[in-house]
């Protein structure tokens, strides 16, 4: 029989990075003569990688970004965060007890995001979580991104589970939008980064706390023991 396991999106879910991520945005924007955006802009803008976060900076401050720059931002915007990713991130409160406890348990555990491998990599490595989890999985992994259901399956693959057997906890449409296709029940976290409110997108719960999980967890595991 498959074990539990628990997928975890990651900007936004278990690691606030959207202070490193403003930094990164600004750093391509002021380079290319546009006004810097707020850190309440980019918590707006975030959620479907750094390709779409620089479009997303240039919508805000003026004409759309030229086709043929894009990749040519992309790499200073890499370059920036790569050199700075952990330089304010950090886990979001209740993450590392809940990690430890589903750890313990033997619960398989994966992160399914829309980062970059290598760069989600660096991040919870440089945030010493990486013992935590069997795999990070993001869209160069696969070769799609969320909401494509495929990284999830991978994840949880990887997880040594099956979507019978799985959760995914999340923050944004994308997240929801990937577990229902997937088959895979989602818990919305209610502190990350979307521009409505999570229960819009119908996840079959909504914590405001990583406290709030684990009975979540618990009940669902139990119903499928």
């Amino acid at each position: 029989m498959p074990r539990p396991a628990v997928i975890f999106d990651l900007d936004g879910t278990l690691v606030d990075t959207a202070p490193d991520l403003w930094a990164a945005t600004n750093h391509v924007l002021t380079a290319h003569g546009r006004r810097a955006v707020t850190l309440d802009e980019v918590y707006e803008m975030v959620g479907q990688g750094a390709k779409k976060l620089i479009e997303r900076g240039f919508e805000r401050t003026g004409d759309p970004v030229r086709a043929d720059m894009v990749d040519i931002m992309l790499r200073q915007f890499i370059d920036h965060y790569t050199a700075n990713i952990t330089a304010t991130s950090q886990p979001y409160p209740g993450v590392l007890a809940l990690l430890d406890e589903l750890k313990g348990r033997g619960v398989g555990l994966a992160v399914c995001t829309n980062k970059l491998e290598r760069l989600s990599v660096k991040l919870i490595n440089g945030l010493k979580m990486d013992h935590y989890f069997s795999a990070i999985i993001g869209p160069d992994t696969t070769g799609v991104a969320k909401p494509d259901p495929k990284p999830l399956r991978a994840a949880i693959e990887k997880a040594g589970s099956a979507h019978t057997h799985a959760v995914m906890i999340g923050d944004s449409a994308t997240d929801i939008r990937t577990a229902q296709a997937a088959k895979v029940p989602v818990i919305a976290v209610s502190f990350g980064y979307t521009d409505a409110h999570v229960s819009t997108f119908n996840p079959d719960h909504v914590v405001d706390h990583f406290d709030e999980i684990l009975p979540l967890l618990d009940a669902r595991f139990a119903a499928h023991a």
